[in-house]
């Protein structure tokens, strides 16, 4: 049975539409779509926090996985690194899913605060960050640390999610040293892999709102197309820009909430 969509209002309908395709479009450039789809899902009429994570992610792997194909067929890139990373992933996901049915989500929300503030001084002090690849590891070193990068992300994605995409790209981009552009484009194939680690546990479990998550997984899907197709024909120095947009709203976003959660 497609759930979710039985109480909805055309209004509320409009915004999950709107909403799943700006999201996509973000996340196809540099990530932090959660921020706006997840909001936007708590408005919908008797949905708990945990269907609203779980329904984001069913909508979330139809752009990930749309903007991941238009980045291979274009850019290729490094699937060595991006495939090994995707699977470590996708089991720190699964891991996070589970904590996320237990554990309040403003215990988390102060530390990805600061490392959010952090990522944007880092960026914002390094004009020529991303802006040519410079491997700094190689072999089974940058393996090993991309794997440490997938599983630590994946896991935060299973938790709570939004910004998922924009600490791969920063960690793709300043720990391993690639471009943006690749950088976004791996984290796409490795952003996929934590939605579906996610899934993985959230639909057995009777979580995810059918309906609701399809009907927000087909704007996702255009918006992620859109966005990919941007980010390829506008270059690192683009990407670069959204990049550092999208962390500021985040950091107003999660600050406001962290705020309003002691206030």
């Amino acid at each position: 049975m497609l759930t979710g969509l039985e109480d909805i209002t055309a209004a509320t309908l409009v915004m999950v539409l709107l909403a799943g395709l700006a999201a996509g479009w973000i996340d196809a450039v540099v990530g932090g779509g959660g921020l706006l789809q997840l909001p936007v899902l708590l408005m919908v009429p008797g949905i708990t926090p945990v269907q609203a994570l779980a329904t984001n992610k069913l909508g979330s792997v139809f752009g990930t996985t749309t903007s991941a194909i238009t980045y291979y067929r274009r850019i290729h890139p490094d699937l060595s690194t991006a495939l090994p990373m995707a699977v470590v992933a996708l089991g720190g996901s699964f891991g996070g899913a589970i904590v996320a049915t237990l554990l309040p989500a403003e215990i988390i929300k102060p530390v990805i605060l600061l490392a959010l503030v952090g990522v944007a001084v880092f960026t914002a002090a390094r004009p020529q960050l991303g802006r040519d690849t410079g491997l700094r590891y190689s072999g089974r070193r940058h393996l090993a640390v991309a794997l440490v990068i997938g599983l630590v992300i994946g896991f935060y994605d299973g938790v709570l999610g939004p910004g998922t995409g924009t600490f791969l790209v920063i960690s793709l981009v300043a720990v391993l040293g690639y471009t943006f552009l690749q950088g976004s484009a791996q984290a796409k194939i490795v952003n996929l892999f934590t939605n579906l680690g996610a899934i993985a546990f959230f639909l057995p479990s009777g979580h995810i709102l059918l309906g609701l998550g399809l009907v927000l997984g087909v704007a996702n899907m255009i918006g992620g197309y859109l966005g990919a197709r941007m980010a390829i024909r506008r270059g690192s120095g683009f990407i670069r820009i959204v990049f550092l947009v999208v962390v500021f709203v985040l950091i107003v976003k999660l600050g406001y909430d962290f705020v309003a959660d002691w206030a």
